[in-house]
């Protein structure tokens, strides 16, 4: 009886690649071997063919000598110069235990090979922490040292973080031999799971810590001093390296992120690097002209208010905002003027309100230029309504 095609075995294309002819020996090796198909002849001969097939095609000679002259180029019983394989002078077949074939995809739980006995705990890095801190705008704008407290994780300065008493030390996990899991045969599988006396530690604490009972660290607030530089904006954070939680086993510890949030302040509000605010100008100061003092995070300043400015009018002052944290140079401060109307006015000050409106209109001159733009605007408006 002719044996069947070596690449019809596994089921792939005669220009298949290695990779390719590895997967289909896998799916193939898996579905008929004999530990899967007990008392069942057929599948264990299938299963040898599909061995045969793969330790020729796996070989790039031996698939040579198959690709040129068929079967007899690697099976010594018809006369070729012969790799070897069940029959004659081969090295002959052996079950192979599922960790061999499949090891690689499955790892030490089938094999069991290269697994080797751990050398202690593992270190754990520590976890971030987040601290919110609220700040006025003018530490924000010129920076400052604030002290904080953290309630965090500290390395135990009693057993230098080991989880020990003082002259003892952790010892193997007799459970799992120090390799922190265990083998638990499942049917036909081998499960490996993590050793339920040290939890996967490969070593138990005989004689803990009394401070910090076993764990290496201890739950304590820490006093910072964090500096806050200047320019810093609402929503900026500030990493502190190595300032979070202390670190399991000997791991490193872990960052502390100061989340800063900015206060709202009652004359400025920031936008980027620029400050605005709001400025309430006397009536006569607005119509006649003057000078005004005008705060900045930096002290007064003289602000020239010229003759006949209108309400909401804005002016910029140089250099009197916010140097950004990261770059550009420093922002302005922008004056919005209100101009207030005269309140709680006596009799005598409103008759001579009057009498200076009718100055005005007698003039004949217009002294509401966007008073009179608005009146025009609108009455556009209704006649293109009517029309």
């Amino acid at each position: 009886m002719s044996k069947q095609d070596f690449y019809e075995l596994l089921g792939v294309a005669k220009n298949a690649s290695e990779a390719d002819i590895k997967k289909a020996y896998r799916r193939k090796a898996m579905k008929y071997h004999p530990d899967r198909n007990p008392d069942n002849p057929e599948a264990e001969t299938k299963f040898k063919e599909i061995k045969e097939a793969y330790d020729i095609l796996s070989d790039s000679k031996k698939r040579a000598a198959y690709d040129q002259f068929g079967h007899a180029g690697v099976d010594p019983s018809q006369g070729g110069g012969g790799f070897g394989g069940f029959g004659g002078g081969g090295a002959g077949f052996e079950f192979n235990d599922l960790g061999d074939i499949f090891g690689d995809i499955f790892g030490d739980a089938f094999g069991g090979r290269g697994r080797s006995r751990q050398s202690g705990p593992r270190a754990e890095r520590g976890s971030d922490l987040v601290y919110n801190l609220t700040i006025d705008l003018e530490d924000a704008v010129h920076g400052k040292n604030v002290e904080i407290s953290i309630p965090t994780w500290s390395g135990c300065k009693s057993c230098n973080g080991s989880g020990a008493k003082k002259g003892s030390k952790a010892e193997t996990c007799k459970t799992c031999d120090g390799h922190g899991q265990v083998r638990m045969q499942q049917g036909f599988f081998t499960v490996q799971q993590t050793c339920p006396d040290c939890h996967g530690e490969g070593q138990v604490i005989k004689d803990p810590c009394s401070d910090c009972h076993g764990q290496g660290r201890i739950r304590e607030n820490r006093r910072l001093s964090v500096k806050i530089p200047s320019g810093i904006d609402n929503e900026d954070r500030i990493r502190l390296s190595g300032e979070g939680e202390a670190g399991i086993h000997g791991g490193g510890s872990g960052d502390l992120y100061v989340q800063v949030a900015v206060r709202p302040h009652n004359v400025f509000e920031r936008h980027g690097q620029d400050l605005y605010c709001e400025i309430p100008v006397d009536f006569t100061v607005a119509a006649l002209g003057g000078e005004l003092e005008v705060p900045t995070l930096d002290g007064k300043v003289k602000l020239k208010i010229p003759a006949e400015t209108q309400s909401g009018k804005q002016f910029r002052i140089r250099g009197k905002g916010v140097k950004p944290i990261r770059h550009g140079s420093h922002g302005d401060l922008i004056c919005k003027v209100l101009v207030e109307t005269p309140a709680q006015l006596t009799n005598d000050q409103k008759d001579l309100l009057k009498r200076f409106q009718k100055s005005l209109d007698d003039s004949g001159i217009d002294h509401s230029p966007k008073a009179q733009s608005w009146f025009d605007r609108v009455k556009r408006f209704f006649e293109n309504r009517t029309s």
